[in-house]
């Protein structure tokens, strides 16, 4: 008998670019069907099916308390009361700028925008506007969203499907950015010799989780701060999936680094569209009306998604979440790490907090290319099996796994059980 996700995938198809609204939800890198989500309540997500899952891909980062947690339910539903949208100010979008010049004290002043992607470009435009230089400096396989600029040597969707890069995007963009290998410090000096005062920014996910998930080398993150402050450019840490997710302050706050501008987004929209950038108040200053940048958004500080947002994170505060979601990822990774000793398999396990990825390919994995050794096919196999026992996780190699405050400790005893018989089966 067909499927309802079957009859809803081929009817997507008909309407739908690939009857997907973002491509590694087509399943493409694995094989098989999409299926389509009825409901999600804590650490669990049901088809249309009615097949339950554990859910740790969290719509992508965002539902870190889990699915429909209560008090962001509340807050949303309050809220709504009063107005779903105004196109001006409304008092929710003070205090979550407060709460986020609090949280990460480099942001000096911070603006709303819809997305991650609207973020990263705003940080890139007034980077360039700051400093008066056109090129931008990233690093193969961090992923900051589909702007033209950004689209070079990309990760998530676009390295899943062995694209990264994209048609479209004209090759004089192409041509203002650099990128380099991460935590290659040397190629990173170099380039900043042959392109002086050429370079208006460095642009990094400071813990690279959009090909799969590695970590800056000791130092790597502090070498890129004194070769930006040196060269008169800006450091842009690009904190959609780290900000408020590995720390309290994000991944600044976990190495130390001071960013110049800083990009949001998931988290503090507490699963509603939302992005944000702030940093020194004398670049943001820069943005109209005040300065000559100018960015606009008829929906940038919704009522709804700033309530969300600041909901989720004083609940999260409150329960003390990051120390929670640490608690809880250990647990993962032990049961892992013993199932990937007994597998007799080359897989490297990483984790840090609450974000995790296991690579079908021996350590170390310190980069793009590392990364990208992986077994896809491998993969491929053991996500099958692990959805077919009813526990869901990113659909690609290269995405990052997310647990929630609301993964039990008997969620995570069953996930280790599945990935156990899952890597046994390969």
């Amino acid at each position: 008998m067909t499927s309802r996700s079957t009859e809803l995938f081929a009817h997507a198809q008909k309407r739908i670019p690939g009857g997907v609204n973002s491509p590694v939800r087509a399943f493409r890198n694995v094989g098989g069907e999409a299926f389509f989500v009825a409901r999600g309540e804590g650490a669990r997500i049901w088809d249309v099916d009615e097949n339950e899952y554990i859910d740790y891909v969290g719509s992508w980062g965002p539902a870190i308390l889990g699915h429909a947690p209560e008090v962001v339910v509340d807050a949303v539903r309050d809220a709504a009361t009063r107005g779903l949208s105004f196109g001006i100010p409304n008092p929710l979008e003070v205090e979550m700028a407060e709460l986020i010049c609090n949280w990460m004290p480099s942001i000096e002043k911070v603006r709303m925008v819809n997305s991650g992607t609207e973020a990263t470009m705003s940080c890139i435009r007034l980077a360039r506007a700051f400093t008066g230089r056109d090129k931008i400096l990233k690093f193969d396989g961090c992923y900051h969203g589909h702007a033209d600029t950004l689209l070079v040597k990309a990760g998530s969707g676009a390295l899943t499907h062995g694209r990264p890069s994209s048609a479209g995007v004209p090759s004089a963009f192409a041509d203002l950015t650099i990128s380099l290998p991460f935590n290659n410090a040397e190629l990173l000096r170099r380039a900043f010799q042959e392109n002086k005062n050429e370079i208006a920014a460095v642009i990094v996910e400071p813990i690279p989780a959009n090909a799969g998930l590695y970590f800056p080398r000791e130092n790597f993150l502090s070498i890129l701060r004194e070769e930006c402050t040196g060269n008169n450019a800006l450091l842009i840490f690009d904190e959609v999936i780290t900000g408020f997710r590995v720390a309290r302050g994000g991944a600044q706050e976990v190495y130390r680094v001071k960013p110049d501008l800083t990009s949001l987004g998931k988290i503090i929209g507490g699963g509603l569209p939302v992005g944000a950038f702030g940093g020194r108040a004398e670049i943001m200053d820069q943005l109209s009306p005040d300065g000559p940048v100018y960015q606009a958004g008829t929906l940038s500080g919704n009522p709804i998604a700033m309530a969300a947002g600041l909901a989720q994170l004083r609940e999260l505060e409150r329960i003390d979440g990051w120390k929670l979601l640490d608690k809880s990822g250990a647990q993962l990774e032990a049961l892992a790490r013993d199932a990937i000793k007994n597998a007799n398999i080359d897989i490297t396990f990483h984790r840090l907090g609450s974000m995790f990825c296991l690579f079908f390919a021996a350590a170390p994995i310190v980069d793009l290319a590392s990364a990208q050794r992986s077994d896809l096919k491998m993969f491929a196999s053991f996500f099958h099996v692990c959805l077919k026992r009813g526990v869901y996780f990113a659909p690609s190699q290269f995405e990052t796994g997310f647990i929630s405050a609301a993964h039990t400790a008997g969620d995570i005893e069953q996930t280790g059980a599945i990935v156990r018989e899952a890597l046994a089966k390969l």
